[in-house]
């Protein structure tokens, strides 16, 4: 019997932009420290308990994990920043079996084309495909039901069933 797991595509909350800053240094502004704990508070709320995270190492990802109050084991990798679809699914495919729900925190233009990228038919939310297609705002959250092990994962292979943006 295949295991059914979820899996919680973050991005990063909105960030500021301080003078003199690199891209993968910038900070949190104050709006996205907020939201991002109303994301964690929805994530505790509505979905199963967390047993991993990826997260990408820029500063405003493990400031959006940070806030969230997740309390899970994390992975910081850095080919989660400025990276493909194609990268995010080979970090997936390395989480191990007895994690049942993960979060994945990154950026955009990745995750809303990762998530509809993994998104089949069999069970996909047209409203969240809709919603998604339009805009990946910052701190939103897609839900994916996965059935099997994640070194299965593919492009088609899980379920969308939910879009939330925290606010």
């Amino acid at each position: 019997m295949n295991a059914e797991r979820t899996l919680l595509l973050m991005r990063h909350a909105k960030s500021g932009y301080p003078p003199g800053v690199v891209d993968h240094d910038r900070p949190l502004a104050p709006r996205g420290i907020r939201e991002a704990g109303i994301g964690g508070d929805w994530l505790r709320a509505n979905q199963p308990s967390i047993d991993a995270v990826l997260c990408s190492t820029a500063t405003r990802a493990r400031q959006t994990l940070a806030n969230t109050g997740i309390d899970a084991p994390v992975r910081f990798r850095e080919r989660l920043y400025d990276t493909t679809p194609g990268t995010m699914i080979d970090e997936i495919n390395d989480v191990a079996d007895d994690v049942d729900t993960l979060l994945v925190v990154g950026h955009e233009p990745t995750m809303s084309s990762l998530a509809l990228g993994l998104a089949g038919d069999d069970g996909t939310d047209g409203d969240a495909v809709r919603r998604i297609s339009e805009k990946f705002a910052t701190s939103a959250i897609a839900v994916l039901r996965v059935t099997g092990d994640w070194k299965d994962l593919q492009l088609g292979t899980a379920a969308l069933t939910d879009f939330h943006v925290p606010r």
